[in-house]
């Protein structure tokens, strides 16, 4: 366990992941392979479609679970808690009814001395892909759509870390490593990071079509279409 510093806990807030217990819970991650959550999402939201509720649930989520690759680059630490220290509940956000994310801070580890590889695989399979395949169970959305809904802000995060000095050698290896298959056993068998940038740098994709799906936020009330949008 390690302890979170001011600013690690106001860039976690920057991407509605909170280190208090929300006001309004809903469900926690481990009881998303126990119950019906999307239509939870669609009350608390106002999405008519279940695909869209899907999409936009994969969007939130992925504001935290990309977070683990900044910490992981800049401090060597990630969240490693029980699935069901995290919890999902409803917000408020720029007048918009909404979800977010709120984690036991106890659950950050120091991994510098973790296998690079296999602990980036963890964080891939365990925390992404597994509710990949919760969502997947309630809705036909494409899972290159909720990938895609992650890798976004995975985008965003590297084009910042690769133009830090501070964290551009670190960003570098955990970058190489998402793009080498290998990393993907056990869910891919190509690297679908590597696939989505194209053989270009982060910074080079910020701002361009860079999706290949639509992500629906445009069918979310309150929000618009995203700036990657293929369409």
């Amino acid at each position: 366990m390690t302890t979170l510093t001011n600013d690690q806990i106001r860039q976690l807030n920057m991407y509605s992941t909170y280190t208090t217990p929300p006001e309004h819970p809903l469900f926690t991650r481990k009881q998303l392979e126990e119950i019906d959550f999307l239509p939870v999402v669609q009350a608390i939201t106002g999405i008519d479609n279940k695909t869209v509720g899907a999409s936009y649930f994969m969007r939130r989520y992925g504001m935290f679970v990309s977070t683990q690759f900044v910490m992981l680059a800049t401090y060597d630490e990630v969240w490693m808690g029980d699935a069901s220290d995290i919890m999902f509940g409803s917000n408020v956000e720029y007048g918009n009814k909404g979800i977010s994310m709120y984690i036991n801070k106890n659950g950050y580890v120091d991994v510098e001395q973790q296998p690079r590889e296999e602990l980036i695989r963890k964080i891939l399979h365990d925390q992404i892909y597994s509710v990949i395949l919760e969502i997947r169970k309630q809705s036909s959305v494409s899972p290159l759509t909720l990938w895609e809904n992650v890798f976004g802000f995975m985008l965003w995060h590297y084009a910042v870390l690769l133009g830090e000095p501070s964290t551009a050698t670190q960003a570098r290896i955990d970058l190489e490593l998402l793009k080498s298959n290998s990393t993907w056993q056990g869910i891919s068998s190509t690297s679908l990071f590597n696939t989505y940038l194209k053989g270009y740098e982060p910074a080079q994709l910020l701002h361009t079509q860079v999706r290949t799906t639509c992500c629906f936020s445009k069918d979310v009330p309150g929000l618009q279409k995203c700036g990657f949008c293929p369409m």
